[in-house]
Parts: structure tokens; C-alpha cells; sequence
């Protein structure tokens, strides 16, 4: 695209800056802009993400249709399936009547999914569904509706790694991604940074009729080499607190330093850490999940060696005997219960020994394990490789559970 057009472009949406990557995203959106392919929008936060899904829908043949921009993080995923694919008559409580959901009101339109990375699983599969046939189900629904929408989608989170972390699906990645337009951050845009600072500091100026501020060469150096990790949304609050509190209205490197941090934020995408391991827990309740799974994994070994111990002990009393009495202090120490070294264990002692590991079982950890292989299997899609390596387990003792637990029927 020529110069003359991208300037067009930049003062219809009062786009300010020059720089090579942000050209570059501009013009692609303009070229996509008339297919129908889906497009994903990868940048930090506050780069100014939402500017291009409203480029490409005004460019299309859609753009006499409705258009649509939801922030899927803002959305608690309890009610996120209803406002994307609508709901039934009675299907939860509070559903007094029927709604269509934003992809039937857009029908023939585009919708523009901010923050797509916060999408939970089970929704991420009806977006697929949604993306590859056009069909979807209302919530509480049996009847398959089909929809013409446009899809547009943004994320500041690092897809590879929520992708191997097993939060986001693959096969949905890759369908949203089929143009991907990269936003560049503010760091990177070079004299970008001044343009916009006189941008900010000319509105400020004339709302709030205030003589406007100014840049002296050292706090234009100062403002360039730093990182910007609030990215444009930083740089017009800065520019805002300086027109309202500076009292000299030329900034100079002295006074620029008392509004600009002195150490940068970290400027990486968003991530989602796992919490204290590989994956990462919805809830707190899925936390004591896994303990307790894994607690009734021990008190299962430590009931089998027991066994184990007590049948050596009940068929001989020589070297078995001797063997016993070496395992036996990891479950219970025989000075403590009194027994001399050599000695058989009293019959009390391991009846304590295994009243004291039989007691967990009072904490109905069968159902809790069938919890935990249910919710492993469904955060894998099914996959009961991933779902062992998540509980910690082997394919074969995953299997033996699943078998045990009634799962593969």
C-alpha cells in the first residue's frame, strides 16, 4: 500500500507514528480486510490491540453489518457460554427468557474476541466448532443454529506457552491464527514516542485549557531508551500527570524522572505461572483435590508394604523375622512401642500400626480420586498420557484407575 492511503487510514482512526511496525500492521489489516479469514492480534498490553479489528471490519464487505467487541477476561466463565452463544428459556437460574448470544445478533457481522487467551477449555471448543462449521448449540438447547460471523481476535498472553501448558487448544490456535499481525511495542517504535507525548499533551491541554507542556533534548533521550512496559496507555497517563502537576511547563531530565519509574516492569507477554507445579489449578478446591489424590496414593503404598511385612513375620521367625524388623521402623518406630531389637512386634503395636494408615480412608478419598482422574482427562480433551503426567502417575496405574473408577464405560 502507497503512503498516500496509509496516511488516509492513520488520520481516520487518529493513528499517530511512522515506524516500520506499525506500518507493517496497518497494511495488513487493510489487505486481509476484504477476505473473510480469521485474523489474531499478538501484542503487549496497551499497544493499542483494538484499533485493527475496527480497521478490518470497516474495509470488508461487512461493514454495513453490526460489529462486536468483547473482552473475554471480563466475562466470568460461569456465564460466558450464554452471552457468546446465547441460552434457552429456564436452562440456569435467572434465565427468564430466551437470548440470542452475541454470534446470533451479529449474524453476517464481525466480533472482535479481546483477551481470547482467557477463554476456559470448554468454551474454546465451541469456538472451534463455531470457526470451522459456523454451527453452535444455545446454552440448555438442542437445536443446532448457524451463524456468518467474522472473527477477529487479540491476546497479550505467549499462545506457545499456554499451548504446552494445556490452556489453551491447539487446533483452535491455529484457526484464529491464519493472519496473525504482530503490534509492536512502544520501545520499538523509536520517534513514535515524541509524536505521541505532543499528541497527549495537546488534548490535555486544550480540555483542560492549561499552557501546554514541552520536552527539553535530554528528557526527549530520557523519554526514547526507556522500556515503556504499560506500552501507549503508560506513555498518556504519564503525559496527563505531567500537564496537570508540572509546574514549569518545560520538562527537563531533572523533572521527567519524578514521573517516570526508575525500574522498568517486566516487558514480556502475559503469562498465567502454574502454581507451585507444571500446571495450573482453577481453584483452590482443585488444589486439596490433588493433595488428598496423591495423600490416598501413600496410604495405598504404605498399607501394601505392611501387608507385605506381616505376612514375612506370620511364616517365619528367623531371618524373615530379622528383615521385618529392618523395614519396619519407616511406619512405626519399635523403640517406641517397646520392642527390643530382634524381637517380634506385639500384636497391639500393628494393629495401631494399621488402624493409624486405614483412618484416611474415612475421608472418602475414592470419590476424590475419581475426581481427580475425571478432571485430568477432561483438561486433556481425553488424552490419558497427559492426564498421568498431570496426577503424577503411570499410563498403566491411570488405566487401572480408570478401570477401577467405572471411567471407560
Amino acid at each position: 500500500m502507497n503512503t498516500t492511503e496509509l496516511q488516509k487510514v492513520k488520520q481516520r482512526y487518529n493513528i499517530v507514528g511512522n515506524s516500520d511496525g506499525l506500518n507493517r500492521a496497518l497494511d495488513v489489516a487493510l489487505q486481509v480486510a476484504p477476505t473473510d479469514l480469521s485474523v489474531l492480534i499478538i501484542g503487549e498490553s496497551g499497544v493499542g490491540k483494538e484499533i485493527i479489528p475496527r480497521i478490518i471490519h470497516d474495509n470488508s464487505p461487512r461493514r454495513r453489518e453490526k460489529y462486536f467487541a468483547i473482552n473475554c477476561g471480563s466475562i466470568p466463565e460461569g456465564t460466558i457460554d450464554s452471552e457468546l452463544f446465547g441460552h434457552e428459556k429456564g436452562s440456569f437460574t435467572g434465565a427468564i427468557g430466551e437470548s440470542e448470544g452475541y454470534f446470533g445478533v451479529a449474524n453476517k457481522g464481525t466480533i472482535f474476541l479481546d483477551e481470547v487467551g482467557e477463554l476456559p477449555l470448554a468454551t474454546q471448543a465451541r469456538l472451534l466448532r463455531v470457526l470451522e462449521t459456523g454451527e453452535y448449540i444455545r446454552v440448555g438447547g438442542q437445536k443446532i443454529m448457524k451463524t456468518d460471523v467474522r472473527i477477529v481476535a487479540a491476546t497479550n498472553v505467549n499462545m506457545r506457552k499456554a499451548i504446552s501448558e494445556g490452556r489453551f487448544r491447539e487446533d483452535l490456535y491455529y484457526r484464529l491464527n491464519t493472519i496473525p499481525i504482530q503490534m509492536p511495542p512502544l520501545r520499538d517504535r523509536g520517534e513514535d514516542i515524541i509524536l505521541l507525548f505532543r499528541l497527549f499533551a495537546m488534548q490535555m491541554a486544550e480540555k483542560y485549557r492549561l499552557p501546554k507542556i514541552t520536552l527539553t533534548d535530554e528528557a526527549k533521550a530520557i523519554m526514547m531508551k526507556y522500556k515503556w512496559p504499560g506500552n501507549v496507555r503508560q506513555l498518556k497517563n504519564i503525559t496527563e500527570q505531567m500537564s496537570v502537576l508540572s509546574e514549569n511547563r518545560v520538562i527537563d531530565g531533572d523533572a521527567i524522572h519524578k514521573f517516570i519509574p526508575e525500574d522498568a516492569e517486566s516487558t514480556q507477554l502475559a503469562t498465567i505461572s502454574p502454581a507451585g507445579g507444571s500446571h495450573s489449578f482453577e481453584s483452590e478446591r482443585e488444589i486439596l483435590y490433588k493433595i488428598l489424590y496423591e495423600l490416598r496414593g501413600n496410604v495405598s503404598d504404605l498399607r501394601r508394604e505392611l501387608n507385605s511385612l506381616r505376612k514375612q513375620i506370620d511364616s517365619t521367625h528367623g531371618q524373615a523375622v530379622g528383615a521385618a524388623d529392618a523395614a519396619l521402623p519407616r511406619i512405626i518406630s519399635t523403640q517406641d512401642a517397646g520392642v527390643s531389637q530382634g524381637q517380634r512386634p506385639a500384636p497391639a503395636v500393628q494393629d495401631a500400626v494399621a488402624e493409624e494408615i486405614s483412618e484416611p480412608e474415612s475421608l472418602n478419598l475414592e470419590d476424590l480420586g475419581r475426581q481427580m482422574v475425571e478432571k485430568a482427562l477432561e483438561r486433556n480433551g481425553g488424552n490419558r498420557k497427559k492426564a498421568a503426567k498431570e496426577l503424577g502417575i503411570s499410563d498403566r496405574t491411570l488405566y487401572r484407575r480408570i478401570k477401577q473408577y467405572g471411567l471407560d464405560k
